[in-house]
């Protein structure tokens, strides 16, 4: 502490001692105020009148009571209080004094002098005691709130409509008026509730329902909306905020149900409604108790653990005490951040981070030899459609063999669970990343097939090379006699916030004064969100018995062009004013809305409503191995018609190039020779 901060931290205690001085001499002449005026009261406000033996127990009292109350309210420490933020647990306290006091007082004064007092003068001096010791003390409060007020609407610019006029919003409200630096001044109030219509919370009035909230905005120029409704269930949260998205106010919520219970129901808590609190539907809440209990004591292998459902994964994994926990990712400083936050938040954890690619089938190996993970969740993906679209053998390389690499040497080296994740762009699939997700499914499904089977030897082990990746050393074939690792899919929609999500880019584009580009206005797409994501994964881990595609029910689609105009509001901006939209057209192999089943597929319920898990479509699994093989040579070999071969392969796969129109087929040769050597240097 500097010297002028050491001589303004003085000043500032020797005011604090100064203003408790003052109150000080306030209360003590209070309390003889009191009770003179409640003696002089009844003898009809003439003094002369009053008897002398009344008057002589007064005088001679009446200072060493007052003394005595100053004592017992410092005893209490109402001269350290705030008066400026007084409440009514304050009030309270200063009224059980003053109670108090006057009991004292009627049996000190009679027991001293040895007569009663006239009852007026006990009732009217604890009565008028009272009302001097808590006027002065809430003059304070309402002093600071008159000058708040003032201040409020000299500075502030921004006019605020406040939903909810139960406990949090009059908390949030008092919250804003005692903060004279704020910019936002509440100036009116919606609530469903019709005895509160009409009605005034802190000079606010409470106008009406949310059916009022549209000409409530236009009549009280509202700048932003306050939604302080912490008891919401997400679907009236919506049916609000979609009326609130129609205006062009800025929207804030206040998160939920902890904040008002922890008493942290303030503006500073107020958070910006997110795109999932449009959703339409409750968060997915499973119970994963059986999820952690499999978890538990296990050694976990993550691929793709530094992304966005991997990273999810890692953490809700490290969080259920698992034997050990493996993150294999190629991108290491995703990996590094990961590292770092499981680090600092279990250090107990025994977290192993390793840097390779799925393709590489060597060192994968290595991975498996190594560190014999019991429970897989496969999440390394090429994910981007007009990417994947323009490199196709990459999306090929990564997805499909890194697929086919990682069940395999999961299979033999002893893996109870291998669960892989899916997208709903799998169902029907128009792109090269759809299609390659799909043949992800197919490829697990029959892994699952041939071990329930007893031929898991039939399974061929594509890019094998001399050396410790080879599977059956002995050429006996005994490794495979003991594989019983179980096999499923997880399938879902869009993740919100995911990396490469258009959330993200809607988000970035509205802070740089946009255009916000939109494929196509009527695009819909389904949402979820990564906890909700993940959960399902690590339930699919759980239900599992192999073979199976778990499905979750997201609710209704999002319309794009719907997210896109929500977001601009939610930023206190105009759609096709203050940001442009543009439609830039539906990119190739893009559809209009994703499904979520083919039309072979069943479904069957799980103990979650909500997920669902789709009945295996019959595959002729000899066949599929020996056109992943092909394909794989193709891929290798960098070949323009991958797309062909995929057709062959994946039969609900149909390539359509900017969202319409057919795709043109050319006859692959499957028999085309490849550059062996760049195989083999591929892994």
């Amino acid at each position: 502490m500097n010297q002028q901060e050491t001589k303004q931290h003085k000043s500032n205690g020797k005011r604090k001692i100064l203003l408790s001085v003052l109150l000080g001499a306030y209360d003590f002449a209070a309390v003889c105020v009191a009770y003179f005026f409640a003696l002089w009261m009844r003898f009809d406000f003439f003094y002369s009148h009053i008897e002398e033996k009344y008057l002589y127990a007064f005088k001679h009292f009446i200072l060493f009571y007052a003394a005595f109350s100053v004592l017992i309210l410092w005893a209490f420490r109402l001269y350290k209080t705030l008066w400026r933020y007084i409440g009514l647990r304050e009030l309270v306290r200063t009224l059980s004094v003053s109670i108090m006091l006057s009991v004292i007082h009627a049996v000190a004064i009679s027991l001293i002098f040895w007569h009663r007092m006239p009852v007026s003068y006990y009732l009217g001096g604890a009565l008028i005691q009272a009302g001097l010791l808590i006027g002065i003390r809430l003059s304070a409060r309402l002093i600071n709130s008159w000058h708040t007020r003032r201040a409020l609407s000299h500075t502030a610019v921004n006019r605020v409509m406040l939903i909810g006029a139960g406990n949090a919003g009059q908390l949030i409200l008092r919250d804003m008026l005692s903060n004279p630096g704020t910019r936002d001044k509440v100036v009116c109030i919606i609530d469903d509730d019709p005895n509160k219509r009409g009605r005034y919370l802190d000079d606010v009035p409470i106008i009406g329902g949310r059916e009022n909230i549209l000409a409530a905005v236009e009549k009280y120029r509202i700048d932003k909306i306050y939604l302080s409704i912490p008891s919401a269930t997400a679907e009236q949260k919506r049916d609000i905020l979609a009326i609130c998205s129609e205006t062009n106010c800025e929207l804030k919520q206040l998160p939920g149900m902890y904040q008002l219970i922890t008493g942290q129901v303030t503006v500073s808590a107020m958070k910006d409604v997110a795109v999932e609190d449009l959703l339409g539907r409750d968060p997915i809440r499973p119970d994963l108790s059986g999820v952690y209990s499999f978890i538990n004591g296990k050694t976990v292998l993550v691929t793709g653990g530094g992304g966005s459902i991997g990273s999810e994964l890692c953490r809700q994994i490290a969080a259920h005490q698992p034997k050990r926990l493996i993150i294999f990712d190629v991108y290491e400083n995703n990996a590094y951040d990961i590292q770092q936050e499981l680090k600092d938040r279990y250090p107990e954890l025994d977290l192993v981070v390793l840097i390779g690619s799925v393709r590489d089938s060597r060192r994968v190996f290595k991975v498996f030899d190594t560190y014999r993970p019991q429970v897989v969740y496969h999440a390394a993906a090429h994910k981007h459609v007009p990417l994947m679209e323009d490199s196709p053998c990459e999306a090929i390389k990564n997805n499909v063999l890194g697929t086919y690499k990682t069940a395999y040497a999961a299979m033999v080296h002893g893996c109870e669970r291998f669960v892989l994740i899916s997208t709903d762009k799998a169902v029907n699939p128009t792109n090269v990343m759809g299609a390659s997700k799909r043949l992800c499914e197919m490829i697990v499904q029959c892994f699952d097939a041939k071990i329930k089977a007893g031929k898991a030897n039939e399974i061929p082990q594509l890019f094998t090379h001399e050396g410790c990746e080879n599977a059956d050393k002995d050429g006996t074939g005994s490794v495979f006699s003991s594989c019983r690792t179980e096999f499923v899919a997880v399938r879902f929609g869009n993740v919100l916030g995911s990396n490469g999500s258009v959330i993200p880019l809607f988000k970035k584009q509205i802070a740089k004064g946009g255009p916000v580009t939109v494929t196509h206005p009527d695009v819909v797409r389904y949402f979820m969100t990564i906890p909700e994501a993940v959960s399902l994964v690590m339930l699919a881990g759980t239900y599992a018995r192999g073979g199976e595609i778990f499905v979750l029910d997201m609710g209704s689609p999002v319309k794009i062009d719907t997210l896109a105009r929500n977001l601009i509001r939610q930023a206190g901006l105009k759609p096709d004013i203050d940001i442009k939209i543009e439609y830039t057209g539906l990119r190739m192999g893009e559809k209009l809305y994703e499904e979520k089943l083919m039309m072979e597929e069943g479904l069957k319920k799980t103990d979650n409503e909500l997920i669902h898990i789709g009945k295996p479509i019959p595959i002729d699994q000899d066949l599929l191995f020996r056109n992943l093989n092909t394909l794989m040579n193709a891929a290798y070999a960098n070949d323009d018609h991958i797309r062909d071969l995929l057709i062959g392969i994946v039969p609900t796969y149909t390539p359509v190039k900017n969202g319409a129109g057919s795709p043109t087929i050319t006859v692959y040769n499957a028999s085309a020779e490849v550059d062996k050597d760049e195989i083999h240097a591929a892994g």
